[in-house]
């Protein structure tokens, strides 16, 4: 980890933050690490035909709730970009790059972490974050080193992703073990950790922790994988 220093993670909604880096933000602050975490949208578009008033009170809960988990990861740097959830694709990708070459200009990390072009889940926004990352690098005088979060080859619990529909849009690359450049099993204190922060966001983790159970969730959530993005 010594060699990740300063890190900013770039993401699209709440509980992304969480559930893609949960684990290696918790040690990387624990070690001493700056971390600074970037999010798109406040998440506000969680809940089918709801009213005006339903989006501000969603968007005002999840906002808190990201307040909580960071605060159980130890990450006391966190920007919003305020751009509609759901509705990244259609932002003007020049203004977000710009707005992220902004902040790492501000920053100056050492490492990157991000979606890949796939989004991981296939999600349009995830996309968007990826694509306006890659524009933003491309930006800055000297680009900091980029990891992809990534899924590796043994799937932890394929019949879970399968009944709530977590790749219906779209699947992550899948890389080899051997072709990883971060590979976390979580454990113990830091597994714990990571549960609990994904636990504040309750509005989007409780409905699942109820179905599966905590166990479950737990051994779903305990990997995390990282890869550099693939040269063309």
């Amino acid at each position: 980890m010594e060699d990740l220093g300063t890190v900013l993670t770039i993401w699209a909604h709440p509980d992304d933050e969480a559930y893609l880096v949960g684990g290696l933000s918790a040690l990387l602050t624990d070690a001493g690490h700056r971390v600074v975490c970037v999010t798109a949208t406040r998440g506000e578009a969680g809940v089918a035909h709801a009213t005006a008033a339903q989006v501000e009170q969603l968007a005002r809960v999840r906002t808190a709730e990201l307040e909580a988990a960071l605060s159980v990861l130890g990450i006391t740097e966190h920007h919003w970009l305020d751009y509609p959830d759901g509705g990244c694709a259609h932002v003007d990708p020049e203004d977000a790059a710009e707005r992220i070459a902004s902040l790492i200009d501000d920053v100056s990390p050492d490492t990157v972490l991000t979606f890949g072009p796939d989004g991981f889940t296939g999600h349009p926004d995830h996309q968007a974050v990826s694509r306006w990352t890659d524009l933003a690098l491309a930006r800055v005088s000297a680009p900091p080193r980029l990891l992809h979060a990534v899924s590796r080859e043994e799937v932890v619990d394929p019949e879970l992703n399968e009944d709530f529909g977590v790749y219906d849009l779209g699947r992550p690359r899948v890389c080899a073990d051997a072709d990883l450049d971060l590979w976390l099993q979580l454990e113990g204190a830091v597994l714990d950790r990571k549960v609990a922060a994904l636990l504040r966001q309750a509005s989007q983790t409780g409905g699942l922790v109820e179905a599966v159970g905590l166990e479950r969730f737990r051994a779903w959530v305990a990997h995390e994988a990282f890869a550099e993005p693939l040269t063309t």
